[in-house]
């Protein structure tokens, strides 16, 4: 059986590569790298596309025998998508409606989708769990809930079975070093931090002190990369050829706060991690953390890597690696 993997050599695609072909499967991967790593596609071919090119995705179905597709391409980065909707509605909509069309007519109908947590926007309950309403603050979280609504109906109208896996907040690193997080520009806390302990940049900024918080700053659940990707391949293997939809959060249903984990990086490093605290950031939650109970109950999904210090770690020992490299 191969699965297509749409974003395979982005950071979250990567490491589910890994684990689909250590699973049995062969690990087929598109990606435009315009964003992805092409060193960290490792497990099994590499077709470079754009999901936009309709033809080079139906080279990929004609050329292997996909039964899944695991669909991570999208643009993901929520400051960005404030000043670009345009960018974003095309690349993460269209570009994946192309993809559904293409599925169809190959007669593939079991999608994984990486969704988010923020199609919830700003919780009105923590934990929060997949009936919180819908109300998303940014083009990047509207993208993502659009695709949703759109899944759910191929699935009525023909037959597709569809996960759609919200994730809180992705961190962490392979725990056999090979493959880690790597954005430019990054934007995420705990790859900040370690580079600010580790003297490679000035300093880590904390966005808001103010927060109806234990401590002030902002709370979120932080998840392990790997148990992400096993839940992908857990959900794959459970819709089958089934034609169901499900929508699932994927965390802890634990939250870290920013200084919580300015400490441990310190801790792990045994470094100081230089802070400047600042103006809290516009549409940022004082705390998410996900109701992972659905998760649990469908797909006998536990986490198994994500206490934070196993996740800042695992960072921190990729990174360490990456630059000896």
């Amino acid at each position: 059986m191969a699965v297509l993997i749409t974003g395979g050599a982005g950071y979250i695609g990567s490491h589910t590569a890994k684990l689909v072909a250590e699973a049995g499967y062969e690990a087929v991967v598109v990606d435009s790298l315009e964003r992805g790593h092409r060193q960290a596609v490792r497990w099994g071919p590499l077709v470079e596309a754009d999901l936009a090119d309709r033809e080079a995705l139906a080279r990929v179905f004609r050329r292997w025998p996909i039964e899944a597709v695991i669909h991570f391409a999208a643009y993901a980065e929520v400051g960005e998508s404030m000043t670009r909707a345009d960018l974003y509605f095309r690349n993460n909509l269209a570009n994946t409606l192309n993809l559904l069309e293409t599925m169809k007519e190959a007669g593939v109908g079991t999608i994984v989708f990486s969704s988010t947590c923020a199609i919830y926007g700003n919780p009105t309950r923590v934990p929060i769990p997949e009936d919180h309403a819908e109300a998303p603050v940014s083009p990047y979280g509207e993208s993502k809930r659009m695709v949703e609504k759109a899944l759910r109906w191929y699935v009525e109208s023909h037959g597709f079975g569809a996960a759609c896996l919200r994730y809180f907040n992705a961190a962490g690193a392979d725990p056999e070093g090979e493959i880690g997080e790597a954005h430019d520009p990054e934007t995420h806390l705990i790859p900040l931090a370690l580079k600010a302990a580790l003297g490679e940049r000035e300093r880590v900024d904390i966005y808001g002190t103010d927060y109806p918080t234990p401590d002030g700053t902002a709370v979120r659940d932080y998840i392990h990369v790997n148990d992400l990707g096993e839940a992908h391949v857990q959900a794959m293997r459970r819709l089958g050829k089934k034609r169901e939809f499900l929508a699932l959060n994927l965390g802890t249903g634990h939250g870290a706060s920013v200084r919580e984990v300015v400490s441990m990086v310190e801790r792990v490093t045994g470094r100081p991690t230089p802070v400047r605290e600042t103006d809290r950031r516009a549409g940022d939650p004082p705390e998410l953390v996900a109701d992972t109970g659905l998760a649990r109950q469908v797909l006998g999904w536990t986490p198994r890597l994500s206490a934070l210090e196993t996740i800042v770690e695992t960072a921190y020992r990729w990174h360490r690696r990456a630059k000896r490299d």
